[in-house]
């Protein structure tokens, strides 16, 4: 069942539009709420589209040149400039070039701090929502900006591959002291789901890693210096501030936007002569291989969000329901996987599809490690009487981390590796 498109697209301050379909419900204290058909959903279908409270791209992912829309992460490098950028092969063309969906002509930048966007509609939707508070204006390169030393040390406590972004916490607070209504953008935040001391304690720890266990003060300390609310005092608090990392570490979604994927897509979708799509394939297989051996497998403009109704989707290790952004924006589409009957809860897993093929224990310790709870869904009761022994992947992984622990200078030159992407 399609969402309604009525407003779906336009950048309204609510931010979701529920099918008829669907309905958000309480189950227990435990799993907190749940998202249950109401009616028979076919699989294929798009349950509901949803747009985040609010979002932002990777500071690493900046760093590396990829360009996404400040306000709606779309990808601003046409699927040419892309393809040649990823595989270092300057002088390549893409066939049908007119199945990319980037318009150029109509990106605009920030006249004050030249960040870019999409269209003129995203940079007026950024400025009437958060942008006001959070533009740079001439000091944009100025590295002693209270906003761009909370960056720089972001940057250094978070190595890719990043799970969060200190912005998405900034962009809540720029939110709620741009709104009139102030109060009623702290109980949209106030709805996702939170936890005790001891845990905010350990997933904000989680997310920093051990080697930068002891710092949460002085990201505290630089996030209050750029930022500071006499109306949100509590968020810089310390406790105010660990339970703000926890909302968005437990909370955040992953967003990923690429034009070179969306013109690999319309490629696909087109009817062409055999010999032509054998031509076209091949063309795109070598691309793929050429950007492996240039990138790896880095390649979308990636950044999260926080979005309100897929926040209570549960998790399963057999998901009938998936989240993709198959409009190259911010855009969430919860899509089915399988048939779903009335009453049945709608799940999504929070693990990829690798880690989903672990065995029992190794699932259970990667979503205890970074969403504190113990799995319980019908592929896991189904495995119960399985020994607990970690999966022959989890001990390569931990094989690799205590070799890379062995390396000192690691840190240190990440910075000068990364800045020379």
């Amino acid at each position: 069942m399609a969402a309604p498109e009525d407003d779906m697209f336009s950048f309204c301050v609510e931010p979701v539009k529920v099918s008829s379909c669907v309905e958000v419900k309480f189950i227990d204290q435990v799993k907190g709420k749940g998202i249950f058909a109401k009616k028979s959903i076919k699989k294929g279908e798009t349950i509901f589209i949803e747009r985040p409270l609010v979002s932002a791209q990777f500071l690493w992912n900046t760093l590396y040149k990829y360009k996404a829309c400040e306000f709606c992460l779309r990808a601003l490098e046409t699927a040419e400039e892309n393809a040649r950028r990823l595989s270092g092969i300057p002088g390549l063309s893409l066939p049908y070039p007119e199945l990319c969906q980037v318009r150029p002509e109509l990106h605009q930048a920030c006249p004050q701090c030249q960040v870019k966007y999409c269209s003129k509609e995203c940079l007026q939707a950024a400025a009437d929502q958060y942008h006001r508070v959070l533009c740079l204006g001439p000091s944009h390169e100025d590295l002693k900006h209270p906003i761009n030393k909370l960056q720089d040390v972001w940057r250094n406590m978070h190595y890719p591959p990043e799970t969060s972004s200190i912005m998405l916490m900034a962009r809540m607070v720029a939110v709620v002291k741009q709104a009139k209504d102030k109060a009623h953008w702290q109980r949209l935040f106030s709805q996702f789901c939170s936890r005790t001391a001891n845990e905010e304690e350990e997933i904000a720890h989680k997310l920093l890693g051990e080697k930068f266990r002891g710092q949460l003060a002085l990201l505290q300390s630089l996030f209050t210096t750029a930022l500071y609310d006499d109306y949100l005092n509590r968020w810089f608090t310390p406790e105010g501030f660990r339970s703000l990392f926890s909302l968005v570490g437990t909370n955040g979604q992953g967003i990923g936007t690429s034009s070179l994927s969306q013109w690999v897509h319309a490629c696909d979708a087109l009817e062409l002569p055999v010999q032509q799509r054998e031509q076209l394939d091949s063309f795109i297989d070598q691309l793929y291989k050429d950007i492996e051996k240039e990138t790896g497998d880095f390649l979308n403009c990636e950044g999260s969000g926080l979005f309100l109704l897929q926040s209570s989707c549960n998790h399963s290790c057999m998901p009938n329901a998936e989240a993709s952004f198959p409009d190259n924006n911010f855009l969430l589409h919860l899509s089915t996987l399988d048939d779903i009957n009335p009453g049945e809860e709608i799940c999504i897993s929070y693990l990829d599809c690798c880690q989903r093929d672990r065995s029992r224990h190794s699932r259970h310790k990667i979503l205890r490690e970074n969403y504190l709870f113990v799995c319980s869904c019908p592929k896991c009761i189904s495995q119960m009487d399985d020994l607990d022994l970690t999966s022959e992947e989890e001990e390569e992984e931990e094989e690799e981390d205590e070799g890379e622990a062995e390396g000192e200078t690691e840190g240190d030159e990440m910075e000068d590796e990364m800045t020379d992407v």
